[in-house]
């Protein structure tokens, strides 16, 4: 099998088991949770709590479904895009499992809109009044963040010039 189309499938279907992680998660906390008192995991530091999220990361941009849908239709066709186009070698797994990550986040969060017209959230860091989030939420931030370490500190230009090449046919 082609070397692309086996990191494409590898891609759809780490993101698709991530995704399924994420709902799982949510589907527990719309079960264990919603009406219900928070569950204490240390008190006044973290708790689990039920919240229906209309919006963006803090609330932001409430009841932009569309806007909601065309990013993450964007998100997919950059990281299949990148897929693509990276090469098969060691040092670009960092790269790709960012964008997995990033990907099954977007996936995660987007199904929850359209299924119910909100995303289900439910971590809580009390001890700094940080939003509640989510799993999706968890994938989305820290692959951002180790993704840009990575531009920054890791790969250089010419690493990344892959990505804008044509590709050299035989």
């Amino acid at each position: 099998m082609n070397q692309k189309i086996k990191a494409v499938l590898g891609f759809l279907v780490s993101g698709a088991v991530l995704t399924a992680i994420d709902q799982w998660t949510k589907s527990l906390a719309v079960a264990g949770l919603k009406g219900k008192e928070p569950f204490v995991i240390w008190k006044d530091v973290f708790e689990l709590l039920y919240s229906e999220n209309r919006g963006a990361a803090f609330g932001v941009l409430q009841g932009k479904h569309g806007f909601f849908f065309l990013v993450a239709a964007c998100v997919f066709v950059a990281a299949l895009y990148v897929t693509w186009k990276l090469p098969n070698e060691k040092k670009f797994v960092p790269l790709r499992i960012c964008v997995t990550l990033i990907t099954a986040g977007a996936a995660g969060n987007l199904i929850d809109r359209g299924a119910q017209g909100y995303v289900v959230d439910f971590l809580y860091f009390i001890l700094i009044d940080f939003p509640i989030f989510n799993v999706a939420d968890c994938y989305v931030t820290v692959a951002t963040a180790v993704l840009l370490i990575l531009l920054m500190k890791v790969y250089s230009d010419e690493d990344l010039a892959v990505l804008w090449q044509k590709r050299k046919e035989s």
